[in-house]
């Protein structure tokens, strides 16, 4: 749901060009940049210098939801006058939480306990202006079904991707003939953007089309 407070105004004088409104990308996530990217607007990278909220007993849909706003919230605080996007995903199955692995072993554990089943990926998408006063929530979710899986399998998986930076110690944008049966729902979201609704939110704000 939208949680808009402001509806930013556009008008523009018609003696001056108009100013283009800065985008700030408030993560350090590769997959995330290059979807972005894929939009073809002008971005900037400001990573947000916060503490995440991870606790296992909070349910998914609030943590990414709560993550994403911090990240929004604290780079919006050091820029008022860009629109910065935060965005944060979870993976989550038999009500637990899989965040990023701490190691090679958890990784591996996490990938045998998705398995030959069903799971949920959680995103949350947060917009934030201060100058404008806009805020700007959303969340998808997206439904993955592995594979069967043995450690030949997984070794094999874990020689051509890097398990640690990914929740639930996998990334679908590679490898994923090796782990994945099908999927239902948006693959970006499960990337860790979902570009339909972040599409979305930037065009109700004018950050499409006005480049």
């Amino acid at each position: 749901m939208h949680d808009q407070s402001h509806q930013p105004d556009l008008a523009v004088s018609s003696d001056s060009p108009p100013a283009r409104p800065r985008l700030i990308l408030a993560s350090a996530s590769p997959r995330r940049r290059q979807l972005l990217a894929e939009l073809g607007i002008p971005f900037d990278v400001i990573v947000a210098d916060v503490t995440e909220h991870e606790d296992p007993a909070t349910h998914p849909r609030t943590m990414v939801a709560h993550n994403a706003a911090l990240k929004a919230d604290h780079v919006a605080a050091l820029h008022p006058d860009a629109f910065v996007l935060g965005a944060d995903t979870t993976v989550f199955i038999d009500d637990t939480v899989l965040n990023k692995p701490a190691d090679l072993d958890e990784a591996r554990a996490m990938l045998k306990r998705l398995a030959g089943r069903t799971h949920t990926v959680f995103t949350g998408v947060a917009l934030r202006n201060i100058s404008r006063q806009i805020r700007i929530d959303d969340g998808v979710t997206s439904q993955v079904t592995f594979k069967p899986l043995d450690d030949a399998v997984i070794d094999a998986y874990f020689r051509i991707v890097n398990p640690l930076d990914k929740a639930g110690a996998y990334g679908i944008q590679e490898g994923r003939d090796l782990i994945i049966d099908h999927w239902d729902g948006s693959f970006t979201n499960i990337m860790g953007l979902p570009m339909e609704a972040t599409k979305q939110i930037l065009t109700h704000c004018g950050l499409i089309g006005t480049f």
